[in-house]
């Protein structure tokens, strides 16, 4: 499995809980539960992404902007997911920010799949995009198991 295989994984698993989430109503439990583990993953894979994905395309005067955009994108998920910790479950206003993270996360997943990973084909080599799946799976792991254990 190569990095780019490894994260769409991961991304389908983010539009699944997306998709659910967005369905859900009021102050229920349906509606912590799922968003729980949509918050668990996204962190998770914004590190591990970061770290094992777009450290080494920072580096590389081809895919440096686009690196340097996702991460950005990544504040701005990070920045919504605060409003929504601070929004409470049974107001109206939830479900508008959840669908606007959505659409956020979604565009953001797009634009990875079609221009970021379509440049960093071109940087990284083959060995690299297979090391940098195995890192990368090993993190999510790590910190799947530590999201497990607290």
């Amino acid at each position: 499995m190569n990095i780019f295989e490894a994260i769409r994984a991961d991304h389908e698993k983010q539009r699944t809980l997306l998709s659910i989430l967005t369905k859900t109503h009021g102050d229920s439990k349906g509606r912590e539960e799922i968003y729980a583990r949509l918050k668990r993953e996204l962190e998770t894979h914004e590190s591990a992404e970061e770290r094992f994905f777009y450290a080494p395309l920072i580096q590389d005067d081809l895919t440096q902007e686009k690196a340097r955009h996702s991460v950005a994108e990544h504040h701005e998920i990070d920045e919504l997911i605060e409003t929504l910790d601070a929004t409470d479950f049974s107001s109206s206003a939830w479900l508008v920010h959840a669908k606007k993270l959505q659409e956020l996360v979604e565009h953001h997943l797009e634009e990875e799949e079609h221009e970021v990973f379509q440049m960093a084909g071109k940087a990284l080599s083959d060995a690299r995009k297979v090391s940098l799946a195995n890192q990368y799976q090993a993190e999510m792991t790590r910190l799947r198991e530590e999201h497990e254990s607290v």
